[in-house]
């Protein structure tokens, strides 16, 4: 399989934490700012079909490995014969439980094929386990996990796009005229609220040096280099949909 990691074998805990988050990054582009893409690829009429997530961050939808037995272990096999037999959002957050499964099959496949022991083996872990899952990433549960408490407190029920694109803007671009200690007090202020928050796209922490923005829609937040919103573009936006929400009104579900 192309980039499915017969040429690139991680040999320490590291290099196999940085494989299995390379993998992790392609498959939640595939199921959040790639979706329409991803969707389309799954066609139920060809045949059995696999989502393959690469250290290069990248993901494709592709046959299954001819060799047997196949060089790292096979993601589930037939995602495509599911699509138009249940609710997207339903198959979508199938296609991630499964994923997950099989980034933790390739992460411990390297550790099994390289010896760790018992101490790396549980380090991998606890490494993979800070990391929220793909279905949480999904289905946005590790987003809600936090929503109360930070950020129900902080907008009312409401809340305008035009409120949450300028706080987010504000952030960033009110600190070069701030004095030095009212910039850190924002930066705190701002950790604070927001420091559990994940990126609905990369999965990733918030972070106040970062512009952030919220779907109108399913209220997920994303940074702007994930979602391709400028702090500008997000200005003349009225009405924020992410590329899920977005892709959602181009056809019908099924």
């Amino acid at each position: 399989m192309e980039g499915g990691g017969a040429q690139y074998n991680p040999r320490t805990v590291e290099e196999v934490f940085r494989d299995f988050k390379g993998r992790r990054a392609g498959m939640i582009k595939a199921l959040t700012t790639d979706v329409e893409e991803f969707y389309q690829q799954c066609d139920p009429e060809k045949e059995n079909l696999c989502l393959y997530g690469f250290p290069s961050e990248q993901w494709e939808v592709n046959l299954p490995a001819e060799e047997v037995p196949p060089e790292l272990p096979e993601p589930a096999l037939g995602i495509n014969f599911a699509r138009d037999g249940m609710q997207e959002k339903d198959w979508l957050s199938l296609v991630a439980v499964h994923s997950d499964a099989w980034l933790l099959s390739v992460a411990f496949y390297f550790g099994a094929r390289f010896g760790f022991d018992k101490a790396d083996r549980k380090r991998l872990f606890n490494m993979i386990n800070d990391l929220p899952t793909i279905f949480e990433v999904v289905t946005g549960a590790a987003k809600k996990q936090t929503k109360e408490k930070s950020l129900v407190s902080n907008h009312s029920s409401n809340k305008s796009k035009s409120n949450s694109k300028g706080r987010e803007s504000q952030a960033k671009f009110s600190k070069a005229s701030q004095p030095k200690d009212e910039e850190e007090g924002l930066d705190e202020e701002d950790e604070e609220e927001h420091g559990e928050t994940l990126c609905g796209a990369c999965g990733e922490n918030y972070a106040s040096d970062e512009f952030w923005i919220c779907c109108d829609i399913c209220e997920k937040w994303f940074h702007g280099k994930c979602v391709k919103i400028t702090p500008a573009r997000a200005e003349h936006i009225k009405q924020y949909k992410c590329p899920t929400c977005s892709s959602g009104n181009k056809r019908a579900r099924p």
